[in-house]
Order: C-alpha cells, then sequence, then structure tokens
C-alpha cells in the first residue's frame, strides 16, 4: 500500500512540476500585435457645388463606396448603414456615424499585424449651397520594410482615394462616371 501511496505522490510531484515549468515559459508573441506602431494619416477634402445633406444622400451609404470607388460591395452582416455592420470592402465594421459622416474600421486578420486601418467620410457644409467631402485615413504602416515603401504605400493611397473624392463629386453634381 505504501509503495502505492509513493508512486501517486511521486506522480503528482512530476505532474505539478511539469505544469509549472510549461506555464513559467514566456508565451510566444501574438502575431497581430505591432511591437512599435508607426501610425500615419491620409487627410483629403474635395469642395462640392451641392449642400453637404444632399451629397450625403447621393454618396453617403455605407456601401455607396461600390460606385465611387469602382469595387464591388454587399453588406455582410448588419443592418446597412447602423452601427456594426460589415461590408465586403476590406471586410470594414461601421464603428461611428453621424448625420453626415461615418467611420469604420478593418478587423485584424488572424496570422497578420494589425495595422488599426480607420477611416472617415464626411460631408462638411461650407455655405448654404456648397460643402466639401472630407475623408481622412489612420493606419499603422510600420510592417512596411523601410521609409521608401511607407512613402510608396502613402503615395498609392493618396491617388486612389483622391479619385474616389473626385468621382463622389462628380455623383454629387449630378453627374456620371465613365464606365471602367
Amino acid at each position: 500500500m505504501s509503495t502505492r501511496v509513493n508512486l501517486f505522490v511521486t506522480t503528482c510531484a512530476v505532474a505539478l512540476t511539469c505544469v509549472t515549468t510549461a506555464s513559467a515559459q514566456p508565451a510566444a508573441p501574438d502575431p497581430i500585435v505591432v511591437a512599435s506602431p508607426t501610425y500615419t494619416f491620409l487627410p483629403m477634402e474635395i469642395d462640392v457645388d451641392r449642400p453637404a445633406a444632399e451629397v450625403w444622400e447621393r454618396v453617403g451609404g455605407y456601401c455607396d463606396i461600390g460606385e465611387w470607388f469602382s469595387i464591388p460591395c454587399e453588406i455582410t452582416s448588419g443592418p446597412g448603414d447602423e452601427f456594426g455592420s460589415v461590408r465586403s470592402v476590406g471586410e470594414e465594421v461601421l464603428v461611428g456615424k453621424t448625420e453626415l459622416s461615418y467611420t469604420y474600421t478593418q478587423t485584424p486578420k488572424e496570422g497578420q499585424p494589425y495595422n488599426l486601418y480607420h477611416g472617415t467620410l464626411e460631408a462638411r457644409p461650407v455655405t448654404a449651397t456648397t460643402s466639401k467631402l472630407v475623408y481622412t485615413l489612420i493606419f499603422d504602416n510600420s510592417m512596411l520594410a523601410d521609409d521608401a515603401a511607407r512613402e510608396a504605400d502613402r503615395t498609392r493611397r493618396l491617388g486612389a482615394f483622391t479619385r474616389a473624392l473626385e468621382n463622389m463629386k462628380t455623383l454629387a453634381e449630378g453627374g456620371t462616371l465613365a464606365p471602367r
């Protein structure tokens, strides 16, 4: 009987040592967490010859991006223009909204560093008959190789979003976009 008790105690001691040692090991770093982020932002705007409310009515829907960015967009979750709605573009979640603006974020992707990408689109009144569209992006670009890669990425994004703003202006002022 004492041999069984000794064997049981020894087994428990070995198991406890293994558990304690395993839990004392440092955790592997989370692959989506960026150790030293470098946030950059892109503020962009364009004047529009229409009142802000009319502009927002024409180009401010959460999936209107499909038309003015010339990409497919569908609501994959939620009611569409309300908090928590998700659109297929970048799996973006609507996280903020006012009468004439919205803010979205892209969700973290498993195994990829999270760049905290957020965008805000706003139709801002200037006069009773004019407005401006303001589009602001903020994100972490530290995972890019170097300053040259970060500048190239910034230039590419500015070009794409400037074209999108020009398209929104065209649509809001009653024009149509050329087919692509």
